[in-house]
């Protein structure tokens, strides 16, 4: 009986578990190894996959130098990110005291741990002054998902936030000195 598989799911067959194990090692999490073999391995087989066989060492070392780019991106997209944050005219409104300060990191502490999506709609209505309709264009989302997202966000963190921290201006409006 004749194979019709294609070349390259069979080569993938036999080499993409061993690739995935190598690429989670590489990776900071296991969906980035995932989009690093994927990406390691089309970008090697449009290079050579017309030869029919790919040395698996290629795809390695593309996962390797990928894991590194993208950690590197990672790391400079934080510190402009924390740089951004401490110029910001938000941050200084937070630094009023010592207790103003535990109550920054507890909202902070709250909003880490918001699942992705939901922080992700929650910091361009708050932080990036983005209306529903704005951050539906840009997430390519639906009005309605964005606003229960935010809705969902918000109700999460007045559930986490501590007791103490009622007095607290609500998240999302400015504060009045």
């Amino acid at each position: 009986m004749i194979n019709t598989e294609p070349i390259w799911k069979s080569w993938f067959a036999r080499h993409g578990a061993k690739l995935l194990l190598f690429a989670r090692q590489q990776a900071r999490n296991p969906h980035d190894a995932e989009d690093l073999v994927q990406e390691a391995f089309v970008r090697i087989w449009r290079l050579y996959g017309h030869t029919g066989e790919v040395a698996p060492g290629l795809v390695y070392r593309q996962v390797r130098r990928l894991a590194i780019d993208w950690a590197r991106s990672l790391d400079r997209r934080k510190v402009r990110e924390q740089k951004v944050v401490a110029e910001s005219p938000l941050h200084e409104s937070f630094k009023f005291n010592l207790e103003q300060d535990e109550r920054q990191k507890a909202i902070l502490r709250a909003v880490d741990r918001l699942p992705p999506e939901q922080k992700e709609v929650l910091t361009l209505k708050i932080w990036g002054e983005l209306t529903f309709d704005e951050i539906g264009r840009t997430l390519d989302l639906s009005l309605n998902t964005v606003a229960s997202r935010y809705r969902y966000a918000l109700q999460k963190l007045k559930d986490w936030l501590p007791a103490e921290l009622d007095d607290t201006p609500q998240v999302g409006r400015k504060v009045e000195k």
